[in-house]
């Protein structure tokens, strides 16, 4: 069997490709790596991840970093698990166009606002995102039309979308709409996603 390794934290974004792993339901090894110069900045891991972040899988030999990056590969090589459309089929498009959409333009238009940084309508121009409001109005749209983003069926897109809404719902930097809420808690209801999270849960530091 090939080897796959995850190497994650389970204060991180560790725990999407987490979640993805369990989608996909083949045997997997876990390393989990402290944020210090022992762990994420170890020379060890920086020859894995030169960035010094988690997560990242080895698979055969193969490194994949990005946790869109990881999900997209993780549904290409098991197809057997069903969390991607077709290579051929229309519905690429949409599944590609979400993923990316999430890691790209969303993740930049939240960290920005968490960290303080409001563009004005001039740098908004620059932007890939133009503005908080703008990113969050097109993926509540997307999310609006239906119960799935891509295939009419649960897939790798809706696991990556749906991760990073239900973390900025939990934490405040996603604005609580109704649509945002009802899609994140009906993909955190998933078995994968449940057995994730205990995995992860029973790893977090424990409080004194």
């Amino acid at each position: 069997m090939a080897e796959l390794i995850l190497y994650t934290n389970p204060m991180s974004r560790g725990r999407i490709a987490r979640w993805m792993l369990e989608e996909v339901g083949v045997p997997y090894e876990t390393q989990i790596l402290g944020y210090g110069p022992d762990g994420m900045k170890s020379s060890a891991y920086r020859a894995i991840n030169p960035m010094g972040k988690v997560p990242a899988i080895r698979h055969d030999g193969v490194v994949v970093t990005e946790v869109a990056a990881i999900c997209t590969y993780l549904a290409d090589a098991f197809p057997q698990a069903g969390l991607a459309p077709a290579h051929d089929s229309r519905e690429r498009a949409p599944y590609y166009r979400w993923l990316f959409f999430t890691a790209g333009p969303l993740e930049q238009a939240v960290v920005n606002k968490a960290c303080g940084f409001q563009s004005t309508a001039e740098q908004g121009r620059m932007l890939g995102y133009g503005s908080y409001g703008n990113a969050l109005d097109a993926l509540e749209a997307a999310v609006s039309a239906g119960d799935y983003l891509a295939d009419g069926r649960f897939t790798a897109a809706d696991l990556y979308v749906g991760a990073h809404l239900g973390w900025g719902l939990a934490f405040g930097t996603i604005e609580k709409r109704p649509a945002f809420e009802a899609y994140a808690k009906r993909l955190s209801e998933r078995p994968a996603c449940r057995r994730a999270a205990a995995i992860d849960d029973a790893l977090m530091p424990k409080k004194e």
